[in-house]
């Protein structure tokens, strides 16, 4: 499996070093930003947020209540890929909430099926999921459709499940999962059974049992990790929680021979459509799992799935009441068809290729973010930039000379 952080394949990560912290300053909230946080405070389970209150956004900026704006290089967590209150987002979401808002998925609805048409198509373009660049059309893999890109991984490991018992039998035991260190699949108990992370997983334990952890890029230890009771194997081939860390496409290729050796499933996940499409064929996977920018922030979440395990996929198996919804695929297709895919690299490969050495990155993001820049952390030391597709260059250059400022201070 792979999961795929849709089609942003681009973010840039700073690795910051040692240096003495730098004080970030906020200015007092007005009183109605306070009242609001009071609200929260009193109303909402207290989850991590900055101390203000965002009231609207237009392209690469957000504005608070305050009407301080602030450059938007977190996407909203990698997800706002044509940025805020596109038109045409907008326009679409207009259009079909007065059509049609929900109908679960007892129905069929126009814009299930052209989505999911779409996502094969263009995948099957690009020469993803084991299809040779440029085949056309017409079949070979389908789509299920969630709400979120945890459900999406939940639906892909219970598929996967599946699928080994349809392969070995009554008598057989062929469920084991495998992931890796350093990766984030989501916070439901089968996605955080497949995140190794103590400090995500220590609170919840125990979790769902049979799941083996391996490294990234250790071909020698595959032989042993991956067994004939493996259903599935989990990866990113780019890492983003982990901070952002790559797999190479020689790893890859031995993680794929060794599943098929097994009869194991492959999920990826990250994502020139998919970041595995410009890899050799000898390391697609079975399915990809896929949320995030899919709708700009309307919720969706998908696994994209080669026909020779979709046919697992009975009715009853598995479905959700709200995935596949009208608007949420309305919005998907508008979202796919109209971004310009992966182009980010191409625009500025000097700064999505930046990286300094260094440590700190939560200072980093709290004095960025007091000079009215938004980046995110990944990991321990890393620092992550994820503009929206259609930032411009001005504003590129105020983000980089932000982050460069806010360095030189430690």
């Amino acid at each position: 499996m792979h999961r795929a952080r849709s089609t942003i394949r681009g973010a840039a990560r700073l690795r910051l070093g040692r240096g003495m912290s730098a004080a970030a300053t906020t200015p007092a909230p007005t009183p109605k930003t306070q009242k609001l946080l009071d609200l929260s405070a009193a109303y909402c389970c207290r989850l991590r947020a900055a101390g203000f209150v965002l009231s609207h956004g237009e392209g690469s900026y957000v504005f608070d209540t305050a009407g301080k704006r602030y450059l938007d290089f977190s996407a909203g967590i990698a997800v706002n890929a044509l940025g805020h209150a596109d038109a045409g987002v907008v326009k679409t979401i207009a259009e079909q909430a007065g059509k049609l808002l929900h109908t679960s998925n007892v129905y069929h609805n126009e814009w299930a099926p052209r989505l999911a048409e779409l996502l094969v198509t263009l995948t099957q373009r690009e020469g993803g999921l084991g299809f040779a660049r440029g085949t056309p059309g017409g079949g070979g893999a389908k789509v299920f459709f969630s709400n979120s890109g945890t459900e999406a991984n939940e639906g892909a490991l219970k598929i996967a499940r599946k699928v080994g018992k349809d392969r070995v039998g009554a008598g057989g035991s062929k469920t084991r999962i495998v992931c890796f260190e350093g990766a984030f699949h989501g916070r439901s108990m089968g996605a955080l059974s497949v995140t190794p992370n103590p400090k995500y997983q220590a609170p919840f334990a125990p979790l769902i049992p049979g799941v083996d952890v391996g490294v990234l890029n250790d071909a020698a230890g595959l032989e042993t990790l991956i067994t004939e009771e493996t259903c599935a194997v989990i990866v990113e081939p780019i890492q983003g929680e982990g901070g952002v860390n790559s797999a190479s496409a020689e790893w890859l290729v031995a993680l794929r021979k060794r599943c098929d050796a097994v009869g194991a499933c492959g999920l990826y996940r990250s994502g020139t459509l998919w970041a595995h499409s410009a890899m050799p064929v000898e390391c697609h996977p079975d399915m990809v799992t896929m949320a995030k920018p899919l709708a700009n922030g309307y919720p969706i979440g998908a696994v994209l799935l080669r026909d020779s395990v979709a046919g697992t996929m009975t009715a009853g198996t598995h479905g959700t009441t709200f995935g596949g919804s009208p608007l949420a695929c309305a919005v998907g297709h508008h979202r796919v068809l109209n971004s310009r895919l992966a182009e980010l690299p191409k625009r500025f490969p000097g700064v999505l290729e930046a990286t300094v050495r260094g440590r700190q990155p939560s200072t980093v993001v709290e004095m960025a973010r007091s000079r009215g820049v938004f980046v995110l952390t990944a990991g321990k030391n890393v620092v992550r930039l994820v503009p929206s597709l259609n930032v411009g260059a001005e504003e590129v250059d105020t983000a980089v000379d932000v982050i460069a400022e806010c360095i030189a201070e430690l």
